[in-house]
């Protein structure tokens, strides 16, 4: 007899959805990490963009963090780097980026003790302002000469976290060096002994 039976075509179509129910499965988690790594990257983009420009323009840019997941980044009217800033017109369009509704600016309660970069105590979710004023703050104005600053013209070192809710491992960090502006991005991994912070 020539062709399959119909037990024999259910036998099959039943097979492949198991198959292909296990393989979506055992995908989901990538699938969650490329999201967290998407979102950690337009972010530092973003943020290396602004000071790339602020140099390149010769102008202020501002950046804002806003919970629970805004990044604005506009050219401000201010005098702030020491008389370099002012009104210098409409060289930056005001850019917004939002995160995925899955990730926010948080801190899990079980992050290592050590910070990225000796920043903050990895309690605080936007972290700016390190050494002036207790830290806090959620603003970073870049200027021409590549650094960060704040709103009173203070070095403006700082850092910001992000992560899906409770889950540990997507979490990502950015460090901002204020007096040379420089830009480092983090991922918590883990070893053998431990949680750590690792250079991405």
């Amino acid at each position: 007899m020539l062709g399959f039976s119909l037990l024999e075509m259910v036998t099959v179509v039943a097979i492949a959805l198991i198959a292909s129910s296990v393989f979506f499965i055992s995908l989901m988690p990538a699938l969650k990490n490329i999201r967290a790594t998407n979102a950690f990257n337009s972010v530092l983009a973003s943020l290396r963009q602004a000071h790339d420009r602020s140099v390149a323009e010769r102008g202020v840019l501002l950046v804002t963090f806003t919970s629970p997941g805004t990044v604005t980044i506009s050219q401000p009217n201010t005098t702030v780097c020491q008389g370099g800033g002012g009104s210098v017109g409409s060289w930056f369009t005001t850019r917004t980026v939002t995160l995925p509704t899955d990730m926010q600016f948080q801190v899990d309660s079980n992050l290592p003790t050590a910070a990225p970069d000796s920043f903050g105590t990895g309690k605080v979710a936007i972290d700016f302002d390190q050494g002036v004023g207790g830290g806090g703050g959620t603003t970073i104005y870049f200027c021409p000469d590549g650094s960060a600053r704040d709103a009173t013209n203070n070095i403006n070192n700082g850092i910001v976290y992000m992560e899906r809710t409770s889950d540990l491992y997507s979490s990502r960090a950015i460090t901002v060096w204020g007096l040379s502006g420089r830009i480092r991005g983090w991922q918590l991994d883990k070893s053998s002994s431990g949680t750590y912070w690792r250079r991405m």
